[in-house]
């Protein structure tokens, strides 16, 4: 005789905890040659973040980044660098803060650029570095910086709280995950 499958059950006061993983995905290329200090741009959740068996954040939910801090490229070789950060999602009307700082340098060769001053003088200075690039469709890990309350679906069942424990014995309850749903099965 087999077991019946079960309903997942969760508290009905459960929340996401702090510092869970988000992967997030760039929704189009960010490029310093165009993005400036405080250019906005979206990304969206990569990957269903899940508590127990229940979806806390969807894949595809927009979020949302900005660039704090950029150089353009230079003579000589000198290749652009670009800092950005991704910083919240907005869900079920609510906007929640994540933690992701990045930084992006151009791929240039200044040691063949400064090579090529010494070989042709002066206009060595006309070759330039690369541009900062963060391709489309990268993934990054960021985390968030707050409890994310679970929205208990339709269907599944909300157990009732448990009664308040001191944190120093309180059970562990589910864990909070974020991957692609081919990994889980």
């Amino acid at each position: 005789a087999g077991v019946a499958p079960t309903t997942p059950t969760i508290a009905a006061d459960a929340v996401l905890p702090t510092n869970t993983e988000v992967v997030v995905r760039l929704n189009s290329e960010l490029n310093s040659k165009k993005a400036r200090e405080g250019s906005t741009f979206l990304s969206t959740v990569a990957y269903d973040v899940m508590l127990g068996n229940v979806v806390v954040v969807p894949k595809g939910t927009p979020v949302n980044g900005v660039v704090t801090w950029r150089t353009g490229k230079g003579a000589f070789g000198k290749s652009a660098k670009m800092e950005y950060e991704i910083r919240s999602f907005d869900l079920g009307g609510q906007r929640y803060a994540l933690s992701g700082k990045f930084r992006q340098e151009g791929r240039g060769n200044t040691g063949a650029a400064v090579g090529a001053v010494v070989a042709v003088g002066v206009f060595g200075a006309f070759v330039t570095g690369k541009s900062a690039i963060v391709e489309q469709g990268r993934e990054l890990k960021v985390y968030t910086t707050t409890v994310i309350p679970v929205m208990v679906p339709p269907g599944a069942s909300a157990a009732p709280a448990p009664a308040a424990m001191p944190a120093t014995t309180a059970a562990t309850g589910p864990q909070a995950t974020a991957q692609p749903a081919s990994a889980t099965k």
